[in-house]
């Protein structure tokens, strides 16, 4: 079930049970994962992406594998806040995963997202081909972390 309100989707999660957080793009979706404490998001892969029924296909296997009991989506909003086509690819993605997957799903605004990774990535001194590598995957740790550390506020 898709939820608007990151606290209807803390409500709906199981406890003990570990998160995925998406960073979708056109060419790429980038996976991140949480311990079951929920405690830190770690960028897991990127996945490349071919069509939906594949790459739902590659997406379901790691949610099986590692046990995730919700899923988190950036949504790209607009620098002003408004929602654009990338928004509404973003929603019909989460729409059709839904149907295929049934555990609870949210967005989370990841304006800026990309930026923090790739700063990151440029403290850490990593080369411009392995930035490119792994900069999807590292913007969707930046999103889950996100949506982890306002979890634990409203459990606070």
């Amino acid at each position: 079930m898709i939820h608007d309100e990151i606290a209807d989707f803390a409500a709906a999660l199981r406890p003990m049970t570990a998160l995925a957080g998406l960073d979708l793009g056109t060419k790429t979706i980038g996976v991140a994962v949480t311990d079951t404490f929920r405690t830190v998001a770690t960028p897991l892969e990127t996945v490349k992406r071919r069509k939906f029924s594949l790459d739902a296909e590659r997406l379901l296997a790691i949610l099986k594998q590692r046990g995730i009991g919700g899923l988190v989506l950036g949504l790209p909003r607009n620098m002003d806040g408004t929602e654009g086509p990338r928004c509404q690819s973003t929603r019909a993605f989460a729409r059709n995963f839904a149907a295929l997957w049934d555990g609870p799903v949210t967005f989370w605004d990841e304006r800026l997202s990309t930026v923090a990774a790739e700063r990151a990535l440029l403290e850490a001194d990593t080369s411009r081909k392995r930035r490119a590598e792994v900069i999807d995957h590292v913007a969707a740790s930046y999103i889950l972390q996100g949506a982890l550390d306002r979890l634990r506020h409203l459990s606070a």
